[in-house]
This record gives structure tokens, sequence and C-alpha cells, in this order.
């Protein structure tokens, strides 16, 4: 799928400073070269331990999940296309977990109409899009960022406006705190030496990424995801395996405790085992449907909390037209 000039020029501009938080996310291949001085990486996570609680979702956020208030299988099946997506285009890491990191913060501040479906669809790509807005150079447009199993497809306005929605439901903050803002620095604390430190980034970055779909996880913070992924990448490591000490992660920064280490890396184990069981079955293919009514979220933007009916026009030649949902305005916002 071609990608045009005109493709990659981004539609929402965000006016937010580029360094701080961001800026601590590439990789560096040198302990010495790459953090800085010890005192001003001590200051850096110290700062970002103190402000990764305001870009999580809040405390109660997995207990909807285990109430079954929220869809976690809808949920679920969202973060994987994220990540298929962002396989297909060879994006950055970092874009596919802050595509996640905003579902989720938004999933805790508003209610969709319904939990699965092409709602969560629509939010789903929203928050892909504006996430590589903020990291990728070159982003696909609207249509082409459909891809791999997308159920239905949504016009270019109408993801925008699902766009702007998210935005002000986040309050602008798109700078998040995520644990590849510490995978670096806990590495070289389990590599000082930096012999093995690209594989242990690498490699906590795979299980980030695998982990981000099960809601389990949602119960630690960037700074624990970060310290038990790289503990999982230093123990399969034979090499590193008898640096694995959960005390000593524990003193790699203040914020960071045994119980919350042990509890994901225990997490993180079980899941791995898990993951491999499934990697050799054969992805599902899902029809596609393509959304047709004009201004599709208007009303359903304004009425985001309401307990609104979902479509019920049936599929007609494998698309499916949302122009009588109770969501539905035109342009000039009445009523279609």
């Amino acid at each position: 799928m071609s990608i045009s000039c005109s493709d990659c020029l981004s539609d929402l501009l965000c006016e937010e400073d580029s360094g701080s938080i961001l800026s601590a996310e590439s990789p560096s291949s040198e302990c010495s070269s790459g953090l800085g001085s010890p005192a001003t990486v001590g200051e850096t996570i110290a700062e970002l331990i103190e402000d990764e609680k305001d870009f999580v979702p809040g405390f109660d956020y997995l207990d909807r999940f285990r109430s079954q208030s929220l869809d976690s299988s809808a949920r679920e099946e969202s973060v994987a296309w994220i990540l298929k997506v962002q396989a297909y285009y060879g994006f950055h890491p970092l874009t596919a977990y802050l595509a996640v990191n905003y579902l989720d913060r938004f999933l805790y501040s508003r209610s969709l109409p319904q939990t699965d479906g092409w709602p969560m669809q629509l939010l789903s790509l929203a928050c892909l899009s504006l996430a590589a807005k903020m990291e990728e150079p070159l982003v696909p447009s609207c249509l082409d960022l459909q891809v791999e199993g997308a159920k239905y497809i949504f016009e270019p306005r109408t993801i925008r406006r699902m766009e702007l929605l998210v935005l002000t439901v986040l309050n602008w903050r798109l700078r998040s705190v995520t644990p590849f803002s510490f995978t670096d620095f806990f590495a070289c604390k389990i590599d000082p030496s930096g012999s093995y430190l690209g594989y242990l980034i690498s490699r906590s970055t795979d299980i980030i990424l695998s982990d981000m779909r099960g809601t389990s996880f949602l119960e630690y913070r960037p700074s624990c995801t970060a310290a038990a992924a790289v503990l999982c990448a230093a123990n399969e490591t034979p090499s590193l395996m008898s640096l694995v000490n959960f005390e000593q992660a524990e003193a790699w920064c203040e914020g960071l405790t045994k119980e919350k280490i042990v509890g994901c890396y225990q997490l993180m184990q079980s899941f791995l085992l898990i993951e491999n069981n499934k990697r050799r079955k054969a992805p599902k293919v899902l029809p596609q449907f393509r959304v047709t009514a004009q201004a599709v979220v208007s009303r359903f933007c304004h009425q985001l909390s309401s307990s609104s009916s979902s479509p019920t026009s049936s599929p007609y030649n494998k698309r499916r037209k949302l122009s009588d949902s109770p969501w539905v305005d035109d342009d000039n916002g009445s009523p279609q």
C-alpha cells in the first residue's frame, strides 16, 4: 500500500516540546556515553518516577475489567490490531505503546456507547493515528492505516473528529512516561559493561509490547514494567542469569518495590509461555465493512457517555452504513 507525500503531512499538529520525556526514549549503545553523568541520570529518573502516575489510568481501571463493566476481550482485540499495524508499517515500538496508553486513558475517563464494534475500532484507530503523528517521520494516510484485519473502514474526517475528541479527553497531554523511558537505565544496571546492552533493550521491548494485551499488567506502573522486562530478558541470557536479583532491582531507583517487581516478573513469565504456545496459530481473517455515513461521530462525540443503542442496519454488499445511527449528524450538526 503506497503512501503519497501529501498523505505524510499530518492533519493534526501538536505544539508540544519534542524534548523532555520522549528525548530519552531512544536506546543508547553504551552506558557511559548514552545516559550522561550519574547525577543527571538520577535526577531524570526521579522526575520520570514522579511524573509516571499522571500518564496512566486511575487505580480502579483494572477493577472495571475484573467486574466486566469494561470488556477485556474488546481491549485485547484492539491492542492486537494496533500491534499488527505497527509491525506492518515498521513503526517504532513507542508508537504502539503510546496508542494503547491513549486508549486506556480515554476509556478510563469516558464510556463508549458499546464496548466493542465500530466505536472501539474507531477509538483504536484515532489513538494509533495520534501516536504515529507524535513519533513517526512518515505517517500513512487515515485510509492506509486501516489494514491488518480492520473490520470497518472510516472516512478521514471521521477519524480526525475522533482524534480531536481523544485530545480533548487527554487534555492534549500526549507526551507520556512509558517503560521505554527506563529500559536503557535498568539495562545498564544489569550490565554495566554494556556487553549485552543491545540485546537487553531489544528483548525487553519485545516483552513489553507483547504483554500490553493483558489487562493484568495495568496494575503496574511503567517503571515497574520496565524493571521486570529487563529482568526477564536477563534471565534468558546465560551470562546474566546470575544477576537477576529482585532486592538489587528494588534499589535501582526510588519508587520501585520488590513486591511489585516480583509480581510483574512472574506475570510476564506466565504470559511468555502462553505466547509461545499461540505463536504458530494462523491469524483470524475478518471481513471489512466500510462506514459510509458522513460525519459519523458528530453526535457520537457529543453524547459519548450516553447509553445509546448500537447501529442496527445489516451489511449489504460487504458495506455497513451508519446513517441510521442516532449518533450520526450531517455536516451542519443536524441529525440525518
